[in-house]
C-alpha cells in the first residue's frame, strides 16, 4: 500500500508562476517532483490553494482560512501518513497586521487542528512544518508592494525561528525552505519561487521524508 503525504499550502504549493501568471507543469512543481523523487511507494496530494492564511479569514477573498479547510482536506485523503504545512507568506499582508510570532501563533492553531483530526491518519499524525522561504527585498518595486506592505521582508526571515520552535513543542518535524542553498523568489515578484527552487524543494524533501515516515 502507498504512504499517502498531503502537502498543504498557498500558492508556492500549488505552483503559482509569476512569470506566466499560471501554473507550473507536473514536470515543474514541487509536489509532483517529489512523488517522483520518492518512487512508487509513496503518492502526494497537492493541496495547495493560492491566498491561503494559517487561520486568518481574509476580508476580500473567500474560503481562504486554512483552519476551515484543514479537517475535510484531511478526511478526504485519509488514510493519511504524512501531512506537510507550508503557510504563512500570505499571512505577511499588510491587512492582518501580523508580526512572525502571531503568525507562528497560528499554525500553532492549524497544526493542533490537523492533529487533533485522527481519524485522517493512518497511525498516529504526522506533521512536518516547512517555514516558507522568505520574501525577497526587490518585492517593494512590483505589484504587490502595496498587498504585502512594508516590513513583510523581515517578518518572511523571522518565521524559521518561531516555527522551529513550535514544532519542537508540538513533537513536529520541521524543514526551513529559505535554509536550502540555491532557493529563489521570481523577480516578477519576489515571493513566488522560480522554477529551479520547486526542484531544490522537491530534492531535499525528498531526502528529509523516509526519516519521518
Amino acid at each position: 500500500m502507498k504512504k499517502t503525504i498531503v502537502a498543504f499550502g498557498d500558492s508556492n504549493t500549488h505552483g503559482y508562476c509569476s512569470q506566466t501568471g499560471g501554473r507550473f507543469s507536473e514536470e515543474e512543481r514541487w509536489t509532483c517532483l517529489l512523488e517522483k523523487y520518492l518512487g512508487n511507494e509513496y503518492r502526494v496530494m497537492e493541496e495547495g490553494l493560492s491566498g491561503r492564511t494559517t487561520v486568518f479569514e481574509d476580508p476580500l477573498f473567500e474560503g481562504l482560512s486554512g483552519l476551515s479547510a484543514i479537517t475535510p482536506c484531511l478526511l478526504t485523503h485519509e488514510p493519511v501518513d504524512l501531512l506537510i504545512i507550508m503557510l504563512g507568506t500570505n499571512d505577511m499582508k499588510a491587512r492582518f497586521c501580523c508580526n512572525a510570532e502571531n503568525i507562528a501563533r497560528g499554525l500553532e492553531r492549524l497544526a493542533g487542528k490537523a492533529m487533533s483530526t485522527t481519524g485522517a491518519f493512518r497511525s498516529s499524525p504526522r506533521l512536518l512544518l516547512i517555514a516558507p522561504a522568505p520574501i525577497e527585498e526587490g518585492y517593494a518595486s512590483t505589484s504587490v508592494a502595496n498587498e504585502m506592505g512594508p516590513g513583510c521582508v523581515e517578518k518572511s526571515k523571522q518565521l524559521a525561528f518561531w516555527y522551529e520552535d513550535l514544532a519542537k513543542r508540538i513533537g513536529c518535524s520541521f524543514l526551513d525552505a529559505g535554509a536550502i542553498d540555491g532557493i529563489r523568489m521570481h523577480p516578477n515578484d519576489y515571493m513566488h519561487l522560480d522554477k529551479n527552487s520547486h526542484e531544490l524543494l522537491a530534492r531535499a524533501l525528498a531526502e528529509l521524508i523516509p526519516s519521518i515516515i
